[in-house]
């Protein structure tokens, strides 16, 4: 069985996998991080759950450590992300491995004070992992430049494209030096994807993995027809009673916010996320969520994206 160490990973980092539990990489770990610790640009492909953030981030560490020292406000890695969630959950991945390499991470996103990112760009920073937006807020007001970068990575690309973010990501790569080694990663590898390859890698290698299995043949699928409105209502708060962690995706904010309500008036733990919702706020539901005090979390589709929660035991469309 392959081993970290076998990849060719500092041991500080691999000791660090070794506490978490982790100890052998999965397909496409296996397969690309060799490829990255040579310097290779990597275009990746692959699913939410597949292992794409120690595939990315994992080699970043490793280059990084020992090639010198970061300055205030200039990072030498970026990392970015389509959402605050998604954000966070990569700084808090990399924490630990970057910490036994003697590197800082941090995360800057939407919804925060931007005061409270310039503070903590004040001191070096080694790998900034960052929402578009934010980070092109904090270039606009010369508060962090990217021209020491020398890794870039880019988590769900299709849905920045998606979400209509590559006009700022195109902004923010042309400010790294050309020669940066790029890491790209996506489900999906065509469209404006591929405008952004042509654009800025260096004769990629592709990495792809099988999808997470858990197809039709690991799934049950329910179709309910149901008349009114209120019938609805009734279905769904029956649904939100079970024992287990279950996602309900709305179409809208107000839709969210206003099933949230009914859930709860039923006695069910329940929780809203949407892009108008508070840093605060959505750390702690995600929090929740996640040590299942929160047993239903309802959500916008865009909200919901990258999130990886374990132990979901039931997706419900309640807006088709």
């Amino acid at each position: 069985m392959t081993t970290f160490a076998d990849l060719g990973l500092p041991r500080p980092i691999v000791s660090v996998l070794s506490k978490q539990g982790i100890t052998s990489p999965f397909p496409i770990q296996e397969a690309a991080i060799p490829d990255a610790l040579a310097g290779k640009d990597i275009l990746g492909r692959g699913p939410t759950g597949s292992g794409k953030t120690f595939t990315f981030g994992l080699p970043i560490i490793a280059r990084l450590a020992g090639s010198g020292a970061s300055k205030p406000a200039r990072p030498r890695a970026l990392i970015l992300a389509p959402t605050r969630e998604l954000a966070i959950q990569i700084q808090e991945r990399l924490d630990e491995p970057a910490n036994s390499m003697g590197l800082r991470v941090l995360a800057v996103v939407g919804g925060v004070n931007i005061n409270h990112h310039i503070r903590q760009l004040a001191r070096p920073v080694d790998i900034l992992v960052a929402t578009p937006g934010r980070a092109q807020d904090l270039v606009n007001q010369k508060k962090l430049s990217l021209s020491d970068v020398r890794l870039t990575a880019l988590d769900e690309a299709d849905q920045m494209a998606d979400m209509g973010f590559l006009p700022q990501v195109k902004k923010l790569l042309d400010l790294t030096p050309r020669d940066a080694q790029r890491l790209l990663f996506s489900a999906t590898l065509d469209g404006d994807v591929n405008k952004l390859v042509d654009r800025f890698m260096h004769n990629p290698v592709t990495h792809s993995t099988a999808p997470v299995q858990a197809a039709v043949d690991t799934m049950k699928h329910y179709l309910f027809y149901v008349g009114e409105r209120e019938d609805r209502n009734k279905v769904v708060i029956r649904i939100g009673a079970r024992d287990g962690k279950t996602i309900m995706f709305m179409r809208t904010k107000h839709g969210v916010d206003r099933q949230a309500k009914k859930l709860r008036r039923a006695g069910i733990s329940a929780m809203g996320l949407h892009g108008d919702k508070g840093q605060n706020t959505r750390s702690t539901t995600l929090q929740g969520f996640a040590d299942g005090s929160v047993s239903v979390l309802v959500a916008t589709d865009i909200a919901a994206r990258g999130i990886d929660v374990h132990d979901v035991s039931l997706v419900v469309h309640v807006d088709p």
